[in-house]
């Protein structure tokens, strides 16, 4: 067994009970904190030493170029990566003259805990200088979900005397010494170095200092403040940060403010006595603007802090926490039998109403405001991964993303046309709306993100019944996709709808024809927009230019969209042919070798059997209504025998299918594979940032996997088909559905709902129809048949969850 290491198992917190700077990286990640637009990484409060210093702002970035040996027409010149913004976590401290920093002197206690339903991180260190002095520090810090432009840090220091009897370890009881000259310096810096990255591809392009000064100032007095205003060179971006304090300690106490053009300063200076603390509250406030002038800017952050500190630290506490307890109300998965999966879905359900919960009208990176991986870019994952499990849990944050997608519909719309199509053509990769993947047939060719956002606005309003959203952002979502998809297909002789020459979610798999997910998606996306184009009125059809002949052509193609299938084997091939290409050589490829995309040219991939992530999979997932239950049954089995998981985004919709076809362990495994892939760092990248679509995966294995829960539509609502692992005793979760809260229970011959919140609604319970009211239900669980284990590729079989304690 692979455990949580090297954080404890606790069911609410994480806890790191000492500093291994050899995972500093993957702990700045793990404890990043974040409202959706302020990104704090985990790192000291010192700053040093580091993996990566990280502060971010959504959507704030910087234009770089895109060159090619070989350009051609439609290909993006310019690229987009998230920066190193203003970092406000600095607060450092001398001790009697020497600098504290853990790599000097004895560290005697070092402690760091992420608590997920304060919102917190707290760090305790008691730690001796190289002359003999010792200091006990405690530091909490919050990115408020409240007041989105604000962070604060309460920092305190006390002077202790350590207790000879037990070891020079712990701080005596009680004072005694002279007192300590203490100087805590608390800062706001603008371009950091940042070491060098990676060379692998998924790591982000470094820019060497991005920002440009524009105006500094800073006061002294009660509440002494400092503000810092840069833009960016090229994407002409502006940001103001300020920070402002509170002060209490020994009476004894000098502070000075200053600020230079890439730098703020306070700098407080006590003799405290052993025994006492000095502390220092931070209020930080950050804004960013295309548009507004500097002194609106400088007005803003001015703005944010004087309402943190009307609010005051306790306050923001008291926010913070009642925040979380109303999401978790909704949202909390317990898991009976497994106490490290109960802390990882935990750990994930808080990273992802992070990526979101204030990110209003921006996008959810791939990595969230956790790091720089994949240049802070925004994909296909966040509709397809993570907005369904916010669907259910916190659905403002969905209405809010999708809202950006709709916001860039004109862009969407441009780069369609630069391909030759009508309707909007989304980009594969981005933060601010353009196109920036430089590698077409593995960006530009994956059309099927349009569906996948498609997929989203309805979920979304199944789970709402939003009608404004729907006449607003929905509507011209789905009419604009649609288009594309018309466009980008075409009829075969034989009647059949074809879409060709498109990658679908199998990135070793890149411009075929007639991928089956990204035509299941389509034929969707085609069937929701001639839907709500039937509910316009003449006024609404008319500001569209949407004809009741082009919903029929829309209509039409989704019933005719041709699905591969392999008569012979009795499968869906991914794409024409597929199954008749040679098989990869997984018995020669050796362990080290995966990813493969880091070892063999994509030459060698694209023309073999072999499959990064879950496609065909994926569908059944997505569209479990085109297979049949024995389809389901052999097209697992037959991709699971050649899918190598080079993809975080693969375990969790393995874990899915597998649990709907039977093979109830193996569903285990990959659950944890995705719980674990960055609290056990199993891609060897979490220093990049968070997978925060492998964190949603641990959530969708569990509810839609073991909970078997699928969206029936609109007519039928929700069904559910539970079934649980020999290892787990029993499943809970609660979720979210047309303002109600519903709360079901899984146990191994039973399943229990209710109502937490809200009226009676009807759902189906393996295909039988119930009614969930506030008076628990218990529905028997079928038994369910024993099957032959499929294989997987030599090499790549899931570390097994079963027996795990023994």
């Amino acid at each position: 067994m692979i455990e949580n290491e090297p954080y404890g198992v606790e069911p609410w917190t994480l806890t790191e009970d000492s500093l291994d700077l050899n995972l500093i990286a993957q702990s700045e990640s793990v404890f990043a904190l974040s409202n959706g637009h302020i990104g704090l990484r985990g790192n000291l409060d010192e700053g040093e030493p580091h993996g990566l210093p990280g502060t971010y702002l959504n959507s704030l970035y910087e234009d770089r170029p895109l060159p090619y040996a070989e350009a051609g027409y439609g290909f993006p010149e310019v690229g987009q990566s998230v920066i190193n913004v203003t970092n406000g976590k600095i607060i450092r401290l001398l001790v009697n003259d020497e600098p504290f920093d853990i790599r000097y002197g004895t560290v005697r206690s070092h402690k760091r805990t992420l608590d997920l339903r304060a919102g917190t991180l707290t760090r305790e260190v008691v730690w001796t200088s190289p002359a003999g002095h010792t200091v006990k520090v405690c530091s909490v810090r919050l990115v408020s979900l409240t007041q989105r432009a604000v962070a604060a840090i309460s920092y305190s220091v006390t002077p202790v005397a350590l207790d000879k009897s037990a070891d020079a370890t712990e701080p005596a009881d009680s004072p005694g010494g002279d007192p300590l000259r203490l100087v805590v310096l608390s800062e706001i810096v603008a371009n950091e170095e940042i070491p060098v990255q990676s060379a692998d591809p998924r790591a982000a392009a470094m820019l060497a200092e991005p920002l440009v000064s524009e105006e500094h100032e800073s006061s002294d007095g009660k509440n002494p403040r400092a503000i810092l205003v840069h833009g960016t060179r090229s994407s002409k971006l502006r940001l103001a940060v300020a920070m402002a304090h509170e002060i209490t300690g020994p009476e004894r106490m000098a502070t000075h403010v200053e600020s230079f053009k890439d730098l703020g300063r306070l700098t407080v200076a006590a003799e405290v006595p052993q025994g006492q603390e000095l502390r220092v509250v931070k209020y930080l406030g950050y804004g960013w603007s295309s548009a507004r002038s500097r002194p609106a800017l400088i007005d803003q952050v001015a703005g944010a802090l004087a309402a943190a500190q009307l609010t005051g630290w306790d306050g923001l506490l008291k926010e913070q926490r009642a925040f979380l307890d109303a999401f978790w109300e909704g949202a909390d998965v317990e898991v009976d039998g497994d106490v490290e999966i109960q802390q990882a879905v935990r750990f994930g359900l808080f990273h992802i109403l992070q990526a979101g919960a204030r990110a209003e009208q921006r996008p959810i990176p791939a990595k969230g405001l956790t790091g720089t991986g994949y240049d802070g870019h925004t994909f296909w994952d966040t509709e397809a991964f993570v907005l369904p499990v916010l669907t259910y849990t916190h659905p403002g944050a969905v209405a809010d993303a999708l809202r950006w997608r709709f916001l860039t519909l004109d862009t969407a719309r441009d780069h369609a046309k630069e391909l030759g199509l009508s309707g909007d053509a989304f980009p594969w990769r981005t933060i601010h709306g353009e196109e920036c993947s430089g590698y077409w047939p593995a960006g530009t060719a994956a059309f099927h993100i349009n569906a996948d956002i498609a997929a989203a606005v309805v979920k979304y309003l199944d789970a709402t019944h939003d009608e404004p959203f729907e006449r607003e952002v929905a509507l011209p979502l789905l009419v604009e996709t649609a288009r594309l998809w018309r466009s980008l297909g075409q009829h075969d002789p034989d009647g059949k709808f074809r879409i060709e020459g498109v990658t679908g979610p199998d990135e070793y798999s890149a411009v075929k024809d007639n991928n089956v997910y990204t035509n299941l998606m389509a034929q969707a996306n085609l069937h929701a927009a001639a839907d709500i184009a039937g509910k316009l009125s003449d006024e609404a059809r008319e500001q569209f230019d949407v004809t009741m002949e082009e919903a029929a052509a829309w209509r039409d193609a989704a019933e005719d969209m041709y699905v591969p299938y392999d008569e012979r084997l009795g499968v869906h091939p991914q794409h024409d042919n597929f199954t008749s290409y040679a098989r990869w050589d997984f018995k020669h490829t050796p362990p080290e070798h995966y990813p493969l995309l880091l070892h063999y040219p994509y030459f060698q991939l694209y023309r073999k059997q072999v499959v990064k992530q879950a496609d065909v999979v994926l569908a059944m997932q997505l569209r479990p209504d085109s297979f049949t239950p024995e389809q389901k049954r052999r097209n697992f089995d037959y991709y699971e025998a050649i899918t190598v998981r080079d993809s975080s985004l693969s375990p969790c919709t393995q874990s899915v299918i597998a649990a709907e076809v039977g093979h109830l362990d193996l569903a285990y495994d990959y659950l944890a594979e995705a719980a674990f892939m960055d609290l056990q760092d199993r891609e060897h990248n979490t220093k990049d940032g968070l997978h925060i679509a492998s964190l949603a995966g641990a959530w969708t294995a569990l509810v839609s996997g073991f909970g078997g829960m699928r969206s029936a539509g609109a007519a039928d609502g929700l069904a559910f088909a539970p079934k649980l692992p020999d290892g787990l005793a029993g499943l809970s979760f609660r979720m979210r559905y047309r303002g109600r809260i519903l709360h079901v229970q899984v146990r191994h011959h039973a399943a229990t709902y209710s109502l937490i919140e809200g009226d009676p609604l009807p759902i189906l319970h393996y295909g039988k129809e119930a009614t969930i009211t506030k008076e628990e239900s218990t529905h028997k669980i079928p038994a369910l048949p024993v099957l032959p284990s499929p294989t997987q590729p030599p090499g790549r079989v899931p570390v097994s969850r079963h027996g795990r304690g023994e």
